[in-house]
């Protein structure tokens, strides 16, 4: 009986979600959220919160879990609810809805792939986003790393000596103008994408070039910076 509910409810909630857009195609551009949101059965807040069940969700909902910005926790206790319309609005631009949002992210301005990305949210809202039965649907590590690596215990002191040059195009203060900010990223994420570019998985020659140049503890000491910048 329990298997049936779990099916009728996945189903109704995809149903709802292709009304929007394409379930599909909106998997495909939830890509470009996952150095920040998990989401899915396991997921959890990383740089931003896991957006399970967003739909219906207060802003700021999870302020005894995750630090959100005061804008954010203010335009929450002004009422925000996240829906279709407010989602559309912040994922087109967060700034201009919330204007002193931390989401440093230029925003989707094609109106086809934010209904498309609502559509694939969606799926993850209401009853079936809690379902244990519910398939994961995180995305693989770029590089899966041996656990003597991520175990290294990075000296933020030297990760701030070593950030010059990171600094030089990341803004430390967490803005974003064209390049993506790194500030308050968990230690894990970090290393895991400089060990992407080390083996030239990611494709950029520049972050090649110095991810190339890093030893293991020099990587680990700049995650560990990056991680305690307020």
């Amino acid at each position: 009986m329990f298997g049936r509910v779990v099916t009728l409810a996945l189903l109704a909630s995809t149903a709802q979600a292709e009304e929007i857009g394409d379930v599909e195609r909106g998997a495909k551009v939830y890509h470009t959220c996952t150095s920040c949101h998990q989401i899915g059965y396991g997921a959890k807040h990383r740089v931003g919160p896991h957006l399970n069940g967003i739909f219906g969700r207060a802003a700021g909902e999870f302020s005894q879990e995750y630090k959100y910005s005061k804008g954010l926790l203010r335009e929450g206790a002004a009422g925000l609810v996240w829906d279709l319309t407010t989602l559309d609005a912040y994922i087109e631009n967060p700034k201009a809805l919330v204007s002193d949002t931390r989401m440093n992210f230029r925003g989707i301005k094609e109106p086809e792939k934010r209904a498309d990305l609502l559509a694939y949210l969606r799926t993850f809202s209401d009853d079936p986003s809690n379902i244990p039965e519910a398939q994961p649907t995180g995305v693989p590590k770029e590089v899966e790393l041996p656990l003597e690596i991520l175990a290294i215990v990075g000296d933020p002191e030297y990760g701030e000596y070593l950030a010059s040059e990171c600094s030089s195009c990341h803004q430390q203060s967490g803005a974003d103008d064209g390049i993506p900010s790194i500030t308050q990223w968990p230690e894990e994420d970090f290393v895991v994408a400089m060990h992407a570019y080390k083996r030239k998985i990611r494709p950029h020659p520049v972050m090649q070039m110095m991810a190339g140049r890093l030893s293991d503890e020099e990587i680990a000491a700049l995650a560990a910076y990056f991680k305690s910048v307020e």
